[in-house]
């Protein structure tokens, strides 16, 4: 199956009147497919066209639309809280795991698997109110600094994707985040970020329950996984919250895998995009190798599939949106 991507790359752009709208990219194939690509879907006159109600655009978020390493800023976010909250009251550190994360042994952590990630959430992210912990993920992103850069994690959104979405929401296309991370954590900064707003995020979710708390109506965070919108999970998410297939999908990993290959195999004009990370100078370099935003298969397939492979290092001309 091969989406517009490869007819569309080799489209000529015609000549604007108006700013460039993706002013961070190089002028190299996978902007000129870009823009091509919209151009032909909103083009009334077109075959191609697209109605409004149609153009739906899913991004997922870690490697994607913002940095993800060394850890995904989640998973730092947790570790800082459960520290924070071991150091008030130490006799939360029940467990091997908890103890390995109070002290930032990532091989202690690892080592407890699935189960001790879940003991991890039900110390940072659980008996809270979603507004209320909303707020505690808004004040860490803007405030703590990530270890290399030196820069807030809010600081290390990408420039390039940030122009992506405002160019896209200009030419009539609804905007999703659908991501493995926690879809709190990501609502408490998508609508400042990215323009998103909240209920155009989609993540994965833990338990959450109703109550009354002395009069007051009450929703809290339980803790646990009730649903994980990772790999085969975010076709899913999509139809649970959006409801249709998107005509435009972007992604970092073989996490998204699937959510390319479904989105690209509808009919009509579609449009896959893997962001490749191979700038080790301004960002990090990765793909086959390591322990998160690993990307082998989507990168041996990418151009059989037509999907369009931005490369980094030689596709942006800049990448943080914090940078002076």
């Amino acid at each position: 199956m091969r989406s517009t991507f490869v007819t569309a790359a080799l489209v000529a752009i015609p000549a604007y009147t108006l700013a460039d709208p993706l002013p961070s990219w190089n002028d190299t194939d996978a902007k000129a497919a870009i823009i091509a690509f919209v151009d032909s879907v909103t083009d009334p006159d077109a075959d191609s066209f697209v109605p409004v109600e149609d153009r739906i655009a899913t991004f997922d978020n870690d490697g994607t639309l913002w940095a993800e390493q060394p850890v995904y800023f989640q998973g730092l976010y947790a570790l800082d809280i459960l520290r924070e909250k071991a150091e008030a009251d130490p006799s939360i550190l029940s467990s091997d795991v908890l103890q390995a994360a109070n002290e930032g042994d990532m091989e202690g952590i690892m080592a407890g698997g699935m189960e001790g990630l879940i003991e991890i959430i039900n110390v940072s992210h659980a008996g809270i109110t979603p507004e209320d912990f909303k707020a505690s993920a808004h004040e860490w992103l803007t405030t703590a600094t990530h270890p290399s850069s030196g820069m807030t994690y809010a600081d290390m959104t990408y420039q390039p994707m940030v122009e992506l979405l405002r160019y896209l929401r200009d030419e009539d296309f609804k905007t999703y985040i659908v991501s493995g991370g926690g879809v709190d954590f990501i609502r408490a900064i998508a609508d400042e970020a990215y323009g998103i707003p909240p209920w155009q995020v989609v993540g994965s979710e833990g338990n959450t329950s109703y109550s009354v708390e002395s009069g007051t109506p009450t929703v809290t965070k339980d803790g646990g996984v009730s649903f994980v919108d990772d790999k085969e999970g975010k076709p899913v998410g999509i139809m649970r919250h959006i409801g249709q297939r998107p005509i435009f999908v972007a992604g970092n990993s073989d996490g998204d895998f699937a959510m390319l290959e479904w989105a690209t195999a509808g009919d009509g004009p579609r449009f896959g995009l893997i962001v490749h990370h191979t700038d080790g100078e301004r960002e990090f370099a990765y793909d086959r190798e390591g322990h998160i935003g690993v990307l082998d298969r989507g990168l041996d397939e990418a151009e059989d599939r037509g999907w369009a492979l931005v490369d980094m290092a030689n596709d942006w001309s800049r990448v943080w949106t914090g940078e002076q």
